[in-house]
């Protein structure tokens, strides 16, 4: 497992779950659609998480996927 310095962990994780590391306070449906938008005003975000194999309609994001998210954004 790659280590980062984070402090939080970087494994797979349900968009559901990491979405609501980002918002807490709102629904777990709003939580993703708020995370979807912030990263597809992310272009570049958005290229390097399709070139890891990503689609939109995946409900997991790999380690390496979470890595990326929380490069461009910042930790929950």
């Amino acid at each position: 497992m790659e280590t980062y310095d984070y402090d939080m962990d970087i494994v797979a994780m349900s968009k559901q779950e990491l979405a609501q590391m980002y918002a807490p306070d709102l629904t777990p449906h709003a939580a993703v659609n708020r995370l979807m938008t912030w990263i597809h005003h992310h272009p570049t975000l958005t290229e390097e998480l399709q070139r890891t194999g990503y689609r939109k309609t995946a409900r997991v994001f790999t380690p390496r996927q979470v890595h990326l998210i929380v490069d461009y954004l910042g930790e929950p």
